[in-house]
């Protein structure tokens, strides 16, 4: 572990909201990851917990609360679990979500997506979040025939250009290989999309600039996924493509992501954590739900937002410790038998506090 690591800031406010179905259980199985960094390190995080998503219609009526918010804008990150149920169709407490992000302004969503099984994927999605048909316009009309249906696909060119940059910079920092993903034989958006991404290449003259119809990337994503490094693409594409991805490293479960925008003073980013799988009411209260995407956002969280790549890495490498031990919840078991999700949270846990513990050896061993 590098001395560097000793002038990093020390001390971090996060807020925590596990939301609804099986959001609780993963984010218990995340805190304690936290809780072993506070119990070991002078890194100090500060969490508090909060209500949102249907579990915040149950106890205020609201799906999330202006002092949640304020909260939100306050803190170095935001971890949430997941949001909606059925349970709450009708009240569409996934708005709380929609509002959050806009709120926080953080509009480029990174989705990792990585084969721990076989090393033969690594992905990285960037999906623009915060405008898109999402966000647009929607009304329903009713006529004397029939029902009329609008939702409005709306992009500004500044929304399109600051997650086009956040792409490349990642690119850059990667392969020099970027993929932007578009409609554009179809919807004028994507045509503006298509002219900004040429235009902002120019800027990174190293990095690969390739532009695929999102028909033909979702074929290809699943046919030839080492073809990929880094992706690109609008906020509608992007959920179901990343989605889609899950397929190649077995489960939902295993995709975390992180919610960025613009870098705060400090020269860090306030980010929204939160796993990829949404909350799954089927099989909420259950304990078999994989807490994997959610440890590996806590993971994404140290890179962004805490500025620590040391302990992003470590979380890791805990998480892939535990896959080659077999300890794995239902989704990822080949066999009958299979392991709760406080069985594997409880395993990572201890196997990332034993190569902290090593870390932090190494670094007195070096300070002597």
């Amino acid at each position: 572990m590098s001395l560097e690591y000793t002038k990093k800031k020390r001390e971090f406010n996060l807020l925590v909201l596990p939301g609804d179905g099986v959001g609780q259980e993963v984010v218990n199985e995340a805190i304690k990851i936290i809780d072993v960094i506070n119990e070991i390190t002078d890194i100090k995080i500060k969490y508090e917990f909060d209500y949102i998503g249907g579990a915040c219609l149950d106890k205020f009526n609201e799906s999330i609360r202006t002092e949640t918010i304020k909260k939100a804008l306050k803190v170095n990150a935001v971890l949430l679990g997941a949001v909606g149920s059925p349970k709450w169709d009708k009240q569409q407490p996934e708005k709380a979500l929609l509002t959050l992000r806009k709120k926080m302004n953080v509009f480029a969503n990174i989705r990792p997506i990585k084969d721990y099984f076989n090393n033969n994927v690594d992905i990285l999605f960037v999906r623009e979040l915060t405008g898109g048909i999402y966000f647009g316009p929607k009304k329903l009309i009713q006529t004397k025939k029939e029902y009329i249906a609008k939702d409005v696909l709306v992009y500004k060119e500044h929304e399109i250009k600051r997650v086009l940059k956040v792409a490349f910079e990642l690119a850059n920092n990667r392969n020099k290989n970027l993929v932007s993903v578009d409609k554009a034989n179809v919807l004028i958006s994507s045509k503006l999309w298509r002219e900004l991404a040429n235009k902002i290449s120019q800027e990174y003259p190293q990095v690969k600039l390739r532009h695929m119809l999102v028909d033909s990337f979702a074929y290809n994503l699943i046919k030839n996924p080492k073809d990929f490094d880094v992706v690109v693409s609008e906020n509608l594409f992007g959920d179901i493509l990343t989605d889609e991805a899950a397929v190649l490293v077995k489960s939902l479960g295993m995709l975390p992501s992180a919610s960025i925008g613009y870098k705060s003073n400090n020269g860090l980013y306030r980010g929204l954590y939160e796993p990829v799988h949404g909350s799954a009411p089927d099989i909420a209260n259950q304990n078999i739900a994989n807490p994997i995407a959610t440890i590996l956002s806590v993971s994404l969280m140290f890179k962004y937002s805490f500025n620590l790549p040391y302990i992003s890495i470590l979380i890791e490498k805990a998480v892939m410790e535990n896959l080659k031990q077999g300890v794995l919840t239902k989704d990822l078991s080949n066999n009958n038998y299979y392991h709760t999700t406080s069985e594997v949270g409880e395993n990572i846990k201890n196997i990332f506090k034993s190569l902290l513990k090593q870390e932090l050896q190494v670094l007195k061993s070096q300070k002597l």
